[in-house]
């Protein structure tokens, strides 16, 4: 390939669906996508082969769709009628996932990004009532128009922010939390600052190319929501869950082991999934 690996921010959503294509090939997949690869392409397939971090990553995004998938299906049991799905990328969960029909899912993201998947699964069904929105989210004013009329529409939305936070800064984190104050609950990924450290260190060139740099990483973990409204309700460690279902070996199972209120602060490489609500 004469181009870089990753050339753009959408690029990195061909790198997700292909690590979804991965773990739906195992014969204990936690989850099955049978649309990851269609939609990862050749372009995704090049990707995670060129980085060289097939292996060693591979669990960690499976943890993060898995944890996802599970608030997700607890907050519909518990009577969310609105998803609402930002930098939805080529995510198929409206596909892939047993959802009520009457579920309203809205799918937001930059238009060139939806129109590429469209036309890889416009044939396919999905299970609820299922709307994409062409959008780019550092479009303050738009987003909160669209945020505004989403929220007259139902009575119990979870929005959902799925490997998004991370390209921004903290300052943009906080303007997004205050913005989606209409919306009752939401699930969202956060990485320690020693982590990003590991990232940056080993990525941080080919994101930083593309344009796609990896800024967010609190200190404080969680709680850095609080302060824009948002109440901490449950927090799923990345490691701890891939150390239950045995996706990692002996060395970071006894890792997962360590106290938790070291893993939101300092040097150790830490990821989580969050559920947060008002």
């Amino acid at each position: 390939m004469t181009e870089p690996a990753i050339r753009n921010i959408s690029d990195t959503a061909r790198w997700a669906a292909m690590y979804r294509a991965i773990e739906t090939d195992r014969p204990d997949a936690l989850f099955r996508d049978p649309f990851a690869r269609k939609l990862a392409g050749e372009r995704g397939q090049q990707i995670v082969e060129l980085l060289r971090v097939r292996e060693r990553f591979a669990w960690a995004w499976s943890m993060r769709t898995y944890l996802f998938d599970r608030f997700i299906r607890e907050q519909i049991a518990e009577g969310a009628d609105m998803v609402v799905n930002l930098a939805a990328g080529l995510d198929a969960r409206p596909y892939r996932m047993e959802l009520p029909a009457t579920l309203q899912w809205i799918e937001v993201d930059l238009p060139e990004l939806l129109a590429y998947k469209e036309s890889i699964i416009r044939n396919e069904k999905p299970a609820c009532r299922l709307e994409r929105v062409a959008l780019d989210l550092s479009n303050v004013a738009a987003r909160r128009d669209l945020f505004a009329r989403l929220a007259a529409r139902a009575k119990k939305i979870v929005v959902i922010t799925e490997g998004l936070l991370i390209y921004l800064s903290a300052e943009e984190v906080g303007a997004l939390a205050r913005d989606l104050a209409p919306f009752q609950q939401w699930v969202t990924d956060i990485v320690s600052p020693g982590l990003l450290r590991m990232l940056q260190k080993q990525l941080g060139d080919k994101l930083d190319a593309a344009q796609a740099p990896l800024k967010f990483a609190p200190p404080e973990g969680p709680p850095f929501f609080e302060k824009y409204g948002w109440r901490v309700l449950a927090v799923e460690s990345t490691l701890k869950n891939a150390a239950r279902v045995k996706r990692v070996g002996l060395f970071f199972r006894l890792i997962a082991k360590l106290p938790d209120s070291k893993g939101a602060q300092g040097n150790r490489p830490w990821s989580a999934t969050c559920l947060l609500g008002h």
